[in-house]
């Protein structure tokens, strides 16, 4: 009976003790890769057109990150924190064996100004990001956070009626109760009202060369109206209706 005991114990014990060996090693293992010193990572590459975001803006961003080992570093948190950089649209991040993490960005496509301070993109999304000169020229839309897609769009069609009878569209807003107002690049406001904007425009269009011809600056053009409109002279500030036999809406 002892003998058998003395079989079972040994065995128990040498389980144990492979047990342990599995437990140190992994440990160990745990301790080498976690270990920035003896894996760092070494080399960040950065691909993507860039035009607004700098190589010191993405190594301040990282700065704390770059401190765990290559292994240890969390990608999705290294990911995040490229695109909270304000000219970041998308990033994409992943390691490449030995020591190297490589990044894709994809940068903001501001395509007007929104609300004065901000910005709006290709996809007529949102943005905070700092100011740049050379944007300057793009146009100047405002409306409702959540209606930027609308705007954009609107702005384009606009525009581009416009643009092919000589004007062009310096700034389009939408307010809060949907109401359309726009100003050319000469200076002129246009009221457009919330119905039948394109309409509108046509008709201003097509009575502008009446307007023109007064000799007096035109400052503002209600079109508000199913028929006529109704123009504010720049010199006295003065609104004269021209055709119109109906209320503004």
């Amino acid at each position: 009976m002892s003998r058998v005991n003395w079989y079972l114990w040994s065995g128990i014990g040498f389980l144990w003790l492979v047990i342990g060996s599995f437990v140190f090693g992994g440990y160990q293992l745990h301790k080498f890769l976690n270990d920035a010193s003896t894996l760092p990572i070494e080399a960040v590459a950065i691909k993507g057109e860039r035009t607004y975001t700098t190589d010191r803006d993405i190594q301040i961003a990282l700065q704390d990150l770059m401190q765990r080992s290559f292994f240890s570093a969390d990608i999705t948190l290294v990911q995040q924190a490229l695109e909270a950089l304000p000219w970041v649209y998308r990033a994409s991040v992943r390691r490449e064996w030995p020591a190297k993490l490589r990044v894709y960005l994809q940068e903001q496509q501001p395509v007007a100004h929104w609300n004065g301070t901000a910005w709006l993109n290709v996809h007529g999304e949102v943005f905070e990001a700092p100011s740049h000169p050379e944007l300057e020229h793009l146009p100047y839309l405002s409306g409702p956070d959540d209606m930027g897609t609308e705007v954009l769009t609107a702005y384009a069609q606009v525009n581009s009626l416009l643009k092919i009878n000589g004007f062009t569209l310096a700034n389009l807003s939408l307010t809060p109760r949907h109401a359309w107002h726009a100003t050319l690049g000469n200076g002129i406001v246009l009221d457009l009202g919330r119905e039948d904007k394109m309409a509108r425009i046509q008709r201003f269009i097509t009575v502008y060369p009446l307007l023109a011809k007064q000799d007096k600056p035109i400052a503002r053009v209600d079109l508000r109206y199913d028929t006529g409109l109704a123009v504010g002279w720049g010199d006295a500030q003065t609104r004269e209706p021209i055709i119109n036999d109906q209320k503004p809406r």
